[in-house]
């Protein structure tokens, strides 16, 4: 494969893991609202351990578990504060619209 043959399939690769990770942000917006309406505390560090051990047992490389396990971090901490920010803006009165 040319060096453009291999650039157009990251491309589709990247493109891919966008609609994926928009996906689980979305799931995890849901658990968010429900755990809020139960009154249950919406983060628990028991649940993203038992992540980063899933991520590890699914890695098979060529990609070092810990750079797996970072990526994963990060993804969990941008997941947390659009939780967050999802859930303050629902507290907000929205403005009425005027016509």
């Amino acid at each position: 494969m040319t060096i453009q043959q291999l650039r157009r399939k990251i491309d589709e690769i990247d493109r891919q893991l966008v609609r994926l990770l928009g996906r689980r942000a979305r799931y995890s917006l849901a658990i968010g609202r429900l755990k809020k309406a139960a009154g249950q505390p919406l983060f628990h560090r028991k649940r993203e351990r038992q992540i980063a051990g899933n991520v590890r047992r699914a890695n098979r490389g060529p990609l070092p578990d810990r750079a797996v396990q970072r990526l994963f971090e990060e993804m969990l901490r941008v997941t947390r504060a659009t939780v967050r920010e999802s859930l303050r803006q629902q507290r907000r009165p929205r403005p009425r619209k005027t016509g």
